[in-house]
């Protein structure tokens, strides 16, 4: 969407909105339009938790899998603002709203929007797959407490160093407190 169209919703969409409720209350009257309204909210709430949920649980089972859940997640963000257009009172809104819930208008959107939205993944993933012992992907070897012991090094130059400063107090030949 080019910026200069934005300026246009914002204008052409409360316009669209103020005409349906004139028109519709002129209709039906003010109190079966306001009726309609708060309906649309409520199964808006509703269809907004019931998908959330579902679609939640297909994002773990992808990344269970350990596939990239792109298209999960951009359907995710079409229910959200799917929810958000049903909460917001009006009837142009809320069909939107309506019909990005349906799965074939978001896969209609996701075929055309997927060559466009890059998704990034972490460099281990959401599950680390490497067992303890083993080099990650990116060369860290992750070990237990009995698999490592530290060896001093009596010849080392910071061995004077980290014995001065494991006991607190102390001070080195030249008058500091080994810091």
């Amino acid at each position: 969407m080019r910026f200069s169209f934005i300026p246009f919703l914002l204008l052409a969409v409360p316009l669209a909105e103020i005409a349906a409720f004139v028109v519709i209350g002129g209709q039906i009257g003010v109190w079966a339009t306001l009726g309609m309204v708060l309906l649309t909210a409520i199964i808006g709430s509703f269809l907004l938790r019931w998908q959330g949920i579902g679609l939640f649980n297909r994002i773990n089972a992808e990344v269970r899998a350990n596939r990239v859940p792109g298209r999960e997640l951009v359907h995710g963000v079409m229910i959200l603002v799917a929810g958000v257009l049903l909460l917001t009172p009006g009837f142009v809104t809320d069909s939107l709203g309506f019909l990005l819930f349906v799965p074939g208008i978001r896969d209609l959107v996701w075929r055309f929007a997927k060559d466009r939205v890059v998704v990034q993944t972490m460099s281990n993933g959401f599950g680390n797959t490497t067992r303890p012992g083993e080099p990650g992907r990116d060369g860290i070897v992750d070990l237990d407490e009995d698999e490592f012991q530290r060896n001093p090094d009596a010849s080392s130059p910071w061995s004077e160093d980290s014995d001065r400063l494991s006991r607190p107090g102390k001070q080195g030949g030249d008058g500091s407190n080994g810091l």
